[in-house]
């Protein structure tokens, strides 16, 4: 349902409660990435396959995507603020039991907590930041969600590689997660100051709809990720198709939902036309493919080339400070003058540099860093930034307002779901290719692989995007939906 809030009286402590917020966000993300590069670490130390690596990054985002639009709707419902401090207390606690996890599935465990509460906490940021400001004040701050999401991509894979290698204590890996303590509790110390918020309107929970989404998802992920270890038995095949057919059957219950008058967690009118589906689409490929390659690349470091954990973290930077640096002068100035053409431009450069990159690892000599590497990874994360800060607002120019918060929480959401399929995909197709022969000749062919099928997303999100439309956007988006003003490269979140 569209946004309403309760007051519009200006909060004396704004600019402080919107640092809470931000603060919040960022810890989200810098969860997200640091484990990307920590996660082979954590296998070596803990045990399990190699599938372990990947469960680390899944058991978080699974939850996560699966849960968002729910945990918007309970902020409509009971309060944006006491939803925000419920998800971000459990998300401090879950922390410190990830770091004193005695074993792999204690950990994969304690994760999906955590994600679980990342799905309380993310959706209420954005509704809050609008009833915290109005008017210009409103794009000033939504404006900095862009720099400081920017930041925190940066500075992820090196700060995971930092801190595991740092060795404090003794903690090695355990650092990583020990850090979001002092700042979750530094979150929660200071939530008095935000406002509190809900829906004029309250909706109602789909609570068979959201059990519907956990099993079809999780269906459709675990094969990807076990299927390998477990040599593909019959009912690992299986899976998939019962998961697709729960999937269906959310559809059509949504649909159900929407005839009777009932508040469903999508809005079933958001797929009467092409766009909004092919948008979503676009949106599983694209993070399928810059998602999965991260992990490919911070394993293969450590697993194919024996480096530490501080080279895999240092090795991911140019594409980060890439991305960053081309999110904000694609929401500063290409896409207020070119409009959605800068999309195109920013998938022939990841293309480009997911090419260049495949052509390192196949060429590369085993036992030999691969230095040419780092100039592919900086043209990648380039088209990352430029694709992703016009792709949302093109992907809801034709949404009406009642179903912007819909859309807003649905993008979101695939947007999870696609990084969990592609750690799930990529991650399997390096770890069969890496398993089958000598290890570091395996690990570069394993590498290449899992890079040419990230190429093929790419090109598949090319095809999805041509079908969203309009081809020559504007800035005449409202400064609330338009992550290209923020240079916001994550997500756009919406109450659902």
């Amino acid at each position: 349902m569209p946004y309403e809030p309760t007051t519009t009286t200006p909060h004396p402590h704004r600019w402080a409660a919107l640092a809470v917020l931000l603060l919040a966000e960022a810890m989200n993300l810098l969860d997200a990435t640091v484990m990307t590069v920590a996660a082979p670490v954590i296998r070596a130390d803990l045990g399990g396959s190699d599938a372990a690596i990947q469960w680390f990054s899944a058991a978080y985002t699974l939850p996560f995507a699966v849960f968002l639009i729910t945990g918007g709707r309970l902020g409509d419902i009971a309060g944006r603020r006491r939803v925000f401090r419920a998800g971000m207390a459990a998300f401090t606690l879950a922390s410190p039991a990830c770091a004193l996890a005695p074993s792999t599935g204690a950990l994969i465990a304690v994760r999906a907590v955590q994600g679980a509460a990342a799905a309380l906490i993310i959706p209420q940021t954005i509704g809050m930041i609008r009833a915290l400001f109005d008017g210009r004040e409103l794009a000033r701050a939504m404006g900095s969600v862009g720099p400081v999401m920017g930041l925190a991509a940066v500075t992820g894979p090196a700060l995971g590689g930092v801190l595991t290698h740092a060795d404090l204590f003794g903690s090695t890996w355990r650092a990583v997660f020990l850090v979001n303590v002092p700042l979750g509790a530094a979150v929660l110390l200071a939530s008095p100051l935000l406002r509190e918020d809900r829906a004029a309107r309250r909706p109602r929970l789909d609570l068979t709809g959201t059990v519907l989404a956990v099993l079809g998802t999780g269906l459709v992920v675990h094969p990807l990720i076990q299927g390998g270890a477990l040599g593909w038995p019959g009912w690992c095949r299986a899976l998939p198709v019962v998961g697709c057919a729960l999937l269906a059957c959310f559809a059509l219950h949504q649909r159900w939902r929407g005839r009777r008058g009932r508040s469903p967690l999508v809005e079933p009118s958001l797929f009467r036309g092409i766009g909004f589906p092919a948008a979503l689409m676009a949106s599983v490929l694209f993070f399928a493919a810059v998602n999965g390659l991260m992990l490919v690349i911070a394993v293969e470091l450590q697993v194919g080339l024996h480096s530490d954990v501080l080279t895999a973290g240092f090795t991911l930077l140019p594409w980060s400070v890439a991305m960053a640096l081309s999110s904000w002068a694609a929401g500063a100035w290409l896409v207020p003058r070119y409009g959605a053409r800068v999309m195109s431009v920013g998938l022939l450069a990841l293309l480009a540099g997911t090419v260049a990159a495949a052509v390192v690892y196949g060429t590369g000599r085993p036992g030999s860093y691969p230095w040419p590497l780092l100039p592919a990874l900086a043209v990648a994360g380039l088209g990352q930034g430029l694709y992703a800060v016009p792709f949302f607002t093109t992907a809801l120019h034709h949404v009406r307002p009642h179903e912007t918060g819909s859309a807003a929480g649905l993008l979101n959401a695939v947007q999870q779901l696609g990084g969990t399929l592609g750690v799930a995909l990529l991650g399997s197709v390096f770890f069969h290719t890496a398993a089958s022969g000598a290890h570091g000749s395996a690990a570069l062919t394993g590498a290449r692989n899992a890079f040419c099928v990230a190429a093929v997303l790419v090109l598949a999100t090319a095809a999805a995007t041509a079908f969203i439309g309009p081809r020559q956007q504007r800035s005449s988006t409202p400064a609330g939906l338009r992550p290209g003003v923020a240079g916001r490269t994550d997500r756009l979140d919406g109450q659902g």
